[in-house]
Formats: structure tokens, C-alpha cells, sequence
């Protein structure tokens, strides 16, 4: 087999073959397809080269490519095209094993075939399926018998025959159907809108390309490494970009094409999705309609484009989303989504401040609460020398000086859903509360530590009572601030366990090593380093675990990093040198504890809470669904909760808005019912 060659740190492109014992195996699995055959673009095996330089001279995780490496590729690729074990039979997977531990020395030397041989199989098994759909779409199911549809098919075995897999296919197509008639449609109209919707993935299947399937291989390879490595197609490969100028119109979020499916890349601070809460990073949106009476239009097997085309639309106007929730995983149910389009602007990703008066006992505490979507900082203006360029930490400084003029008792800082943002931002915010010293200490992929320290000259800007309010969608920048505040003891951080992000990517643009201007190039965002807390401690994984921990939907094994395989794992560092403030004592996190289970205990909206997140956790936890329509009618109404419910305080004015946000926002309630505690036991 020819190798790659590397002269003068540049790639030179070269041919390869395969194993004359390996084609004829296909070949007879692929005997009669008509599809056009993919092959890798000429540029293939010198990216896959240049991946695995780089994985090897930079990733943080020094991994060898060996045969274990090569197990875990295999795995990942069928489960990245069939992760319900629904389409390849275990004769497929068969075939293919002899190849499971020598992937890493084909990637090395170039060889991708089996990528290509592996896609075709896909290709082929999900069309004759498709063909077998349209037949069973032709008369209608029996609603009324009782079968089961198991729906979480992870610990199940491939389909061993195709009277096997048809019979996983019908009870999916039965259970499709079924969520149609569930909302009153008739059967003629049901089978009408299946069938289109497998029109569409049928034809997205012939226009998959070869660089679809690289990469799809390439992350089945990078994500062996860890989850926050992948490769991405050129800018321009079809089925896989989008502008993002236009994804900031409309909802608020960046999309992106996982094979039929379109998926959730990012949402951005301030917009629509982000102030509903209830669209997060890498749902999958099935469905769109127009209004609050429009139709839902199917759009699963659709282009990217197209999927944009119907989100987006005039300022104000609204739109409905069928989602499937990626918290859920794979035995995800369809949920729906109202929001009102918006222009997303800075503004309205800035942070923004609030009065909120809490009484305890005789007393009215007045309690500011400054909530921060992401930590931002407008790099063009500060580089352009603008004086007053804007970013989190200036506007918060701002924010606590408005609030302190109106006689601010004391502050909590509102970091739930912020995913991160400006590392430089995270630490500055930081020293607005803390004396110089350490925030944050960051470890490289050459294993060099940097400790990053908040420089503002000792000053601290706020000293009052402080409280920090988290839940599972604070990661990143917001962790490493709620760390500092935590280990410097500055304030008290309430509400869930966060994230557990801990570690720093970047992306890299292959152009910059292989010579040919006239190839389209793709990039690898790359995991270099982990943050570590002053204590030494890292956060990735296990999060910042609060001082007062509330009732969480989310379980680490469900959502979060600890729930992604191959995840870096937790470990720690030596401690820098810093001084506590011991603002906050073990006597007082004892007294705020005791409070809250008082308050569990007693206050209805924290009590409805739980029992909705109870029910919650017992949904996400089914594997199968009933296929009779009674049982499934009488379940739905049964599976009625109010886990997201939001008002709109223009509808509503003066103390009434107050009291009805707080009591459709039970965690800011308590959140600050302990800071005003907090308040009283300093006071007193």
C-alpha cells in the first residue's frame, strides 16, 4: 500500500489500493446496486494524514493510534449512521469485523475505503427499507392492538434477517403514524405526510457525497479522542453549512444537517430560543408551522436551506417547532416550541439587571439581580482602540452601580443557560468581587500551566452579599467564574450541578499545511488544554457542584459532559497560591441549607416542581411506548407537566409582575430568599 509523503512540511498526494480478498466481500454485499459509487475526493487521504499529525503532536489527551483507538473508530462509525441498530444486519457488521483493528494503520497510511464500503451498505439497507415503508403506508395500522414499541434499541442486537428488520421498521412507522393520529388526523392525510417525509429522506439519500462520508468517518475517528474534537467540511460542501448571518434572524439559533435530521449547533444569547429555555444545543427540529393555526410541515429529510427557509421570517411573527430533545437521547418524544421572531442584536445578548424586593419576616430586602446570558466581549472595537468598547464586565459593573444607587440589599448573579464566552471576561468579572490573586489555572497539551490572574489593581468593586444562581446549561466561562467565587468563598453558589466543561478548543484550518491552493480544505476543532480551579481541581466532568443544591430534571449520566463518551476524565493539579475571603462560612452554607429544606418542604410552586421533574425523570427513563391508541390517549394525559412554562411580564405590571414571575420561576424565588437570608444573618 503507497503512503503519503511529507516534504518540507507540506503534503503530497499519492495513490492507494485495497485488498483484492476485501473488494470481492463487498462486492458481493453490493451486487446489484444501482446507486453511483462514492470514492474519496483526491484531497482525502492528505487530510486524514494531517488530522492524525496533529491529533498526535497537539491533542491534549496524548491517545497512541493503535488497535484500541481502532475499535472505538468502528464503533462510532455504524453508530453514527445507525444509532437505533435499525438499518445494517448483524451479516453486515460481520463482514466488516475483520477490519476492527486495522483502521488506525489505514488512516495513517490513507486508506479510506472502508468508510466508502461501509456507506454503501448504509445507503442500500436504508433504501430497501424505504421501499418496504412506502408499502406498509398503504393500509392502515390496527390502533387498537396492543403491541409495544421499544424505542431505546441501544442494548439490542442487529436484525439478523430483513422479516427481522421489517418488523423494527413497522413498529417505528406504527408509532410515527400513531403521533399523527394522537393530534386528530385521519389516516389518508397520515400516510400522505409519511410518505412524503420518506420521499425526502429517500432523495436526500442520492444526493449524499463523498464528503458527507469523510466526514462522518473523520469524526467517528477525532471523537475516539474526546466529544469537543471534530472535523469539519469545507465551507462550501453541500448539505453541511450555513450562513450565519442569516441563522441569527428568526430564533435565535445556528443549525446545522446531521444526515436526515436538522440539529441545533448553538444558541445564541438573547434571542427567542435562549429566552424560552427550552431549545438547547443539539435538539433535532422535525417539524415547522406558521402561527399559532399553521400546519406543522414535516421537514425531516430536508436540506438545511429549506428547514431555514421556513424558521425564518419577519420580527414579531411567530413560529412552532416540533423538537426532539437531545437530553432525552434517543427515546426522545416529539415536544413543540412557540416563539416570536426576533432580530438578534448585541443588546439583547447583554447582560441586564433587575429590582426585586424579598420580604423576610418585618423586613423588605431590595435584591438586585443581574442576569448574564454569555461572557462577551467586542473584540473589534477593543482592537480599533474604542474607549468604550462594550463587554460583560463593564456592563456589569455598570448594571451594580444602577442598582446600588436604588439601595441594593444584595445581588445574585443569574448564569443558568450561559454556556461560556470570553475566557479574558470570565476572569475580569471575577475580580469584581475578589482581591488580585488567581482565577483560574489552565493546562496546556504540553502539560505547561498558566495561571490567569484577575489584574484590576486589588480593588473590589462590590462587597455586599453575594449569591451565584446555576443550573445544568452553565458551562464553560460561567463554571470558571462560579469556581472562583466558590474557592475564594466570596459567595454562595445555589441551584443545580453545571455542565462539567473543562477544557479549551481551537480550530485549525488544514489549508495551513497542505499545499494546493486549488482544493477545498476542511477544519478540525481540537481539544489543547483544561481549565483547573485555584484548588487545583478540575471542573471537567463534575461541574461546580453548589453550595445549595436543588432538585435537577437532569441526572450527570443523562446530561452534561460526564454523560459523553470518551469525555477527558476529572483530575487535578497542584493549587495555586491564593487568599479566601471566608465571606461565606460553614456555619452560614449550614443555615441557608436548613432554610431551603424548610422552604421544600412548605412552598407549593418548589413542590409542584419536584413532582414535575419526578415525572419527568420517569418519562426519560421508559425505553418502549404503547401502540394502542386508548392507552396512549389516556398516558398523554397523564404526562401533562409544567416543566418550562414562562410569562410575558409586558402582559402583566408592577408588584402582580413580580409575584407571577417568581412564582412561574420557583429556583429565582428561593435564590433569592436566601440571599435576602443571607442578608439578615450578616445583619444580624
Amino acid at each position: 500500500m503507497n503512503k503519503l509523503l511529507l516534504i518540507a512540511g507540506f503534503v503530497l498526494l499519492t495513490s492507494f489500493g485495497i485488498s483484492t480478498e476485501y473488494r470481492s466481500d463487498i462486492q458481493l454485499l453490493l451486487e446489484g446496486d444501482t446507486l453511483k459509487t462514492l470514492v474519496p475526493k483526491e484531497e482525502h487521504p492528505s487530510e486524514a494524514y494531517v488530522i492524525t499529525n496533529l491529533l498526535k503532536r497537539i491533542h491534549y489527551r496524548k491517545l497512541p493510534l493503535n488497535d484500541s483507538i481502532s475499535s472505538v473508530i468502528f464503533n462510532n462509525y455504524f453508530e453514527s449512521l445507525d444509532p437505533n441498530k435499525a438499518y445494517f444486519y448483524d451479516s453486515d457488521i460481520a463482514k466488516f469485523e475483520k477490519l476492527r483493528y486495522e483502521l488506525d494503520d489505514q488512516i495513517q497510511e490513507g486508506e479510506l475505503q472502508f468508510a466508502y464500503d461501509v456507506f454503501d451498505i448504509y445507503r442500500r439497507r436504508a433504501l430497501d427499507q424505504i421501499d418496504n415503508i412506502f408499502n406498509l403506508l398503504d393500509t392502515e395500522f390496527d390502533f387498537s392492538k396492543n403491541e409495544t414499541y421499544v424505542f431505546d434499541r441501544e442494548d439490542s442486537d442487529w436484525p439478523t434477517s430483513q422479516e427481522e428488520q421489517n418488523e423494527i421498521w413497522r413498529k417505528i412507522i406504527k408509532n410515527q403514524a400513531l403521533n399523527y393520529k394522537l393530534t386528530g388526523r385521519e389516516w389518508d392525510d397520515i400516510s400522505e405526510s409519511l410518505k412524503k417525509r420518506y420521499q425526502r429522506i429517500q432523495k436526500a439519500i442520492y444526493q449524499y457525497n463523498s464528503e458527507d462520508v469523510f466526514q462522518s468517518y473523520m469524526n467517528a475517528y477525532t471523537n475516539a479522542y474526546d466529544p469537543h474534537t471534530d472535523y469539519f467540511s469545507p465551507p462550501d460542501a453541500e448539505n453541511f453549512q450555513i450562513d450565519m448571518s442569516l441563522s441569527l434572524e428568526g430564533i435565535g439559533a445556528r443549525l446545522m444537517q446531521n444526515l436526515d435530521y436538522t440539529q441545533v449547533a448553538d444558541i445564541i444569547p438573547g434571542g427567542p430560543a435562549y429566552k424560552s429555555k427550552q431549545l438547547q444545543k443539539d435538539d433535532k427540529i422535525i417539524g415547522v408551522a406558521q402561527g399559532d393555526d399553521g400546519e406543522f410541515i414535516d421537514v425531516i429529510g430536508w436540506r438545511l436551506d429549506d428547514v431555514v427557509a421556513k424558521i425564518r421570517g419577519p420580527k414579531g411573527s411567530i413560529v412552532r417547532l416540533q423538537i426532539l430533545k437531545a437530553s432525552e437521547g434517543i427515546n426522545a418524544l416529539p415536544d413543540t416550541l412557540r416563539l416570536v421572531r426576533d432580530k438578534i442584536n448585541l443588546e439583547q445578548q447583554a447582560a441586564k439587571s433587575e429590582m426585586i424586593p424579598i420580604s423576610e419576616g418585618n423586613t423588605t430586602y431590595n435584591l438586585g439581580v443581574i442576569t448574564v446570558p454569555s461572557f462577551y466581549l467586542n473584540f473589534e472595537e477593543l482592537r480599533a482602540g474604542k474607549e468604550d468598547y462594550r463587554s460583560t464586565t463593564r456592563d456589569v459593573r455598570k448594571l451594580i452601580t444602577e442598582l446600588e444607587s436604588q439601595g441594593m440589599d444584595g445581588l445574585l448573579i443569574d448564569l443558568r443557560f450561559n454556556g461560556g464566552g470570553s475566557l479574558q471576561e470570565a476572569i475580569e468579572m471575577s475580580g469584581l468581587f475578589i482581591p488580585d490573586g488567581p482565577v483560574v489555572q489552565v493546562r496546556n497539551y504540553d502539560q505547561s500551566v498558566d495561571k490567569m490572574d484577575d489584574e484590576d489593581g486589588g480593588e473590589v468593586f462590590y462587597d455586599g452579599p453575594l449569591a451565584v444562581l446555576v443550573n445544568r446549561g452553565s458551562a464553560s466561562a460561567s463554571e470558571i467564574f462560579s469556581g472562583a467565587i466558590q474557592d475564594y468563598k466570596r459567595g454562595v453558589i445555589i441551584g443545580e450541578s453545571t455542565f462539567g466543561k473543562g477544557t479549551v478548543q481551537n480550530v485549525i484550518d488544514l489549508s495551513r499545511y497542505i499545499r494546493n491552493p486549488e482544493l477545498n480544505l476542511g477544519q478540525i476543532k481540537m481539544t489543547l488544554a483544561k481549565f483547573y480551579r485555584v484548588t487545583g481541581s478540575s471542573n471537567q466532568r463534575v461541574g461546580i457542584a453548589p453550595d445549595v443544591q436543588f432538585p435537577s430534571i437532569y441526572s450527570p449520566e443523562d446530561f452534561g459532559e460526564g454523560s459523553r463518551e470518551n469525555a477527558l476524565p476529572w483530575d487535578e493539579i497542584a493549587s495555586a497560591s491564593y487568599k479566601p475571603t471566608n465571606t461565606v462560612s460553614e456555619e452560614l452554607l449550614d443555615y441557608l441549607n436548613e432554610l431551603y429544606r424548610k422552604d421544600l418542604n412548605t412552598d407549593p410552586d418548589l413542590q409542584k416542581l419536584v413532582r414535575d421533574i419526578e415525572k419527568a425523570r420517569e418519562n426519560r427513563n421508559r425505553k418502549s411506548v404503547s401502540l394502542n391508541l386508548e392507552t396512549r390517549r389516556e398516558n398523554s394525559n397523564n404526562d401533562d407537566d409544567d416543566l418550562a412554562t414562562n410569562v410575558d411580564d409586558s402582559e402583566i405590571s408592577g408588584k402582580d409582575a413580580i409575584d407571577e414571575k417568581l412564582k412561574n420561576d420557583p429556583y429565582l424565588k428561593e435564590g433569592l430568599r436566601l440571599l435576602a437570608a443571607m442578608k439578615k444573618y450578616k445583619v444580624g
